[in-house]
């Protein structure tokens, strides 16, 4: 299965045995809308729910961080998702939360996962069939390992500072990056991690909110100025959109990748970490 699909091969597949299709919306906590809310009132036929707010160690102060193992294969045994399963992910999320949870199928060892290109948005728009309330799930065996080659903690970002071994690129928006507006979460600095880039992640979409391709995407990157050839590490607020830099540099066919998953919400938290701030 290719790690980015159209509605159109989707569309064809529903009903296949093995295939398992979820909504891994989400959404800023206090905000008017509710992930699950708007699950549970329309979805794609068959599709489960993925709460990334809860399936996310809740024993860390910083979001978003990754779970235990055991605690990712119990979540998906519940939603109906365990060995030989073909995943589909769709969100219709501003954050495109898809691409974390993809990410995090990765880390911890489904590694027939997929994205919807365009998400619900696109299904929707094309009059495709929705249903609501919550899907009849069975429960089956996911056996899980934790494949942390893609992960980066605080300690060896700090020493990449020095390194410089691994490019940093940051998806966060550029004001943000460049510390002239404030942070959103209480106590946190302004800035960013001395010499990484900066490249807001809305710029890997076109305008229908499907994902740019091929040429058309490695521009976006160079524009960056990243370079291709060398290794790179992902960041951002909380490590979620950090995940949309990150599947769209493997869209590219970038294996030397990783993700930083405490992003600015460790590292801008931290008084003791290097910050930088302005333009890269």
């Amino acid at each position: 299965m290719e790690q980015l699909v159209t509605t159109e091969w989707l569309a064809g597949e529903m009903g296949a045995s093995d295939l398992r299709i979820v909504d891994a919306t989400w959404l800023m906590p206090g905000g008017e809308r509710n992930a699950r809310r708007e699950y549970e009132a329309e979805h794609i036929p068959g599709a489960a729910f993925l709460d990334l707010d809860e399936i996310a160690d809740s024993q860390s102060p910083h979001p978003n961080m990754l779970p235990k193992a055991e605690k990712f294969a119990s979540r998906m045994q519940a939603i109906g998702i365990g060995d030989g399963s073909r995943i589909v992910i769709y969100d219709n999320s501003p954050f495109a939360s898809a691409a974390r949870a993809w990410w995090m199928f990765n880390i911890f060892g489904a590694h027939s996962v997929a994205i919807l290109d365009g998400g619900f948005a696109k299904w929707k728009a094309e009059g495709r069939e929705v249903e609501g309330g919550k899907a009849a799930l069975r429960h089956r065996h996911f056996t899980v390992w934790n494949d942390d080659s893609t992960l980066r903690d605080k300690a060896a970002m700090l020493a990449n500072v020095e390194s410089r071994g691994e490019q940093v690129l940051d998806a966060r928006s550029a004001e943000r990056f460049e510390g002239t507006t404030p942070e959103p979460r209480e106590g946190m600095a302004a800035g960013h991690i001395p010499n990484s880039r900066n490249l807001p992640y809305g710029e890997l979409f076109r305008p229908d909110c499907t994902w740019k391709q091929d040429d058309e995407l490695r521009s976006v990157f160079v524009k960056a100025g990243i370079d291709l050839e060398k290794p790179l590490v992902t960041t951002c607020g909380s490590g979620m959109t950090a995940a949309v830099l990150f599947f769209g540099l493997k869209l590219l066919g970038k294996d030397d990748l990783a993700l930083y998953d405490g992003s600015w919400s460790e590292w801008g938290i931290d008084p003791e970490t290097p910050k930088a701030e302005g333009k890269a």
